[in-house]
């Protein structure tokens, strides 16, 4: 499959509404929540005002003419918070662009890309059951805290290959 990752341009910021509803595990048998549960506060941390900080970065990757998938970061106070230095991070593919190395290429280009920009590390909050972990720990996330249901994971961008 052909596919272009590109920066998400401020036009386009308004999809992240979007990408954070497909960024929400859902696990065999249980039913997705409504889509208006973008608009709750601890999920709008996530998107509302994206690019007004100069912490905001986020790429696209675009397929078939459309975008399918988003990676993004920014300093938060969100589920994988872990100060006020580092950014958190974000990613979603549309469900149909899954297990295409499609998540892992955007994933190695804003790792490259944050470090580029001086950032130390990155982090995020993924559910144990998600899938996902595996391709976090591939690309250099480690396991620095849980809770009975999630990691917050972190990967050193320094020290990072």
């Amino acid at each position: 499959m052909q596919y272009v990752i590109r920066q998400m341009t401020p036009s386009e910021y308004e999809l992240l509404n979007d990408f954070i509803y497909n960024a929400i595990f859902i696990p065999d048998g249980v039913k997705a929540p409504p889509k208006d549960i973008v608009y709750k506060d601890e999920l709008q941390v996530y998107v509302k005002d994206f690019g007004a900080s100069k912490d905001d970065i986020a790429l696209v990757a675009e397929a078939d003419g459309k975008i399918v998938g988003a990676v993004w970061t920014r300093i938060m106070d969100d589920y994988g918070h872990i100060d006020d230095d580092t950014p958190s991070l974000a990613i979603s593919l549309h469900q149909e662009y899954r297990g295409k190395g499609i998540g892992t290429d955007l994933m190695k280009n804003i790792l490259k890309l944050l470090k580029s920009n001086g950032y130390e590390r990155v982090s995020l909050s993924v559910q144990k059951a998600n899938y996902a972990c595996k391709m976090y720990k591939k690309v250099g996330f480690e396991i620095i805290d849980e809770s009975s249901e999630e990691y917050i994971m972190a990967c050193d961008l320094l020290n990072r290959k």
